[in-house]
């Protein structure tokens, strides 16, 4: 699986094209499927209007609305009660998954209910997370972002990648996001750690790291 994880979704033409690259070929001839499931144990964005804005691509972070051929939801929560061969086909067909912000901790336990989490490596689509979307791939995410409590408690994510995220640096709108947040918090980390701003990706294929920014970041190692 190739991984895009971004802190704000496609926001400049840099992670446009590398997002391009990693389908190859146009948006307009590839198939997603978006999951909105972080959003709903996030007290700022779900469940309500923000899930419907991400899922209908009126969301103000371009993910949805890029001109994809086609476009299904893939909810979570909903999968553990429904037969894997209703929805394990439609993964596995599917060019690009699109995942939202959120909490990371509520994301990663249905991604490992649902079984989705099991059946991301052997995926040939690429994988675009956004915040809590891309957070959910690290090794843990930290005390700072700690927010729902998984019910074995802790802050351990999926581990797909090797590094740990901090996204939205500096944004105008989370006052604590700072680079000195950043810096405290990857000091608790146990491996690489990137700050990204919301014009930052992170793109990993085949476990090689590359980061593609028209902002801010800062790798932060052990």
């Amino acid at each position: 699986m190739k991984f895009l994880l971004t802190s704000g979704g496609i926001n400049n033409k840099s992670i446009h094209d590398a997002l391009v690259d990693m389908l190859g070929k146009p948006i307009a001839e590839s198939n997603a499927l978006c999951i909105p499931t972080a959003m709903y144990g996030h007290p700022w964005v779900g469940p309500g209007v923000k899930a419907w804005e991400f899922i209908s691509g009126k969301e103000e972070n371009p993910m949805v609305n890029l001109g994809w051929k086609s476009v299904g939801v893939l909810e979570l929560t909903a999968l553990p009660s429904i037969d894997e061969d209703r929805w394990v086909p439609l993964v596995r067909e599917t060019d690009v998954l699109l995942v939202s912000g959120g909490d990371a901790l509520y994301l990663c336990h249905w991604m490992r209910q649902s079984g989705l989490a099991d059946l991301l490596p052997s995926l040939h689509a690429v994988y675009v997370g956004m915040s809590a979307g891309s957070m959910v791939m690290a090794p843990n995410i930290g005390e700072f972002f700690v927010g729902w409590t998984p019910p074995n408690g802790g802050d351990k994510t999926l581990s797909l990648v090797d590094f740990a995220m901090f996204p939205h640096l500096d944004h105008e709108m989370l006052p604590y996001n700072t680079m000195a947040a950043a810096e405290k918090w990857a000091a608790g980390m146990e491996g690489p750690a990137y700050a990204i701003d919301d014009q930052t990706a992170i793109k990993v294929i085949d476990g090689a790291v590359e980061v593609v920014s028209e902002g801010h970041w800062k790798l932060f190692s052990p």
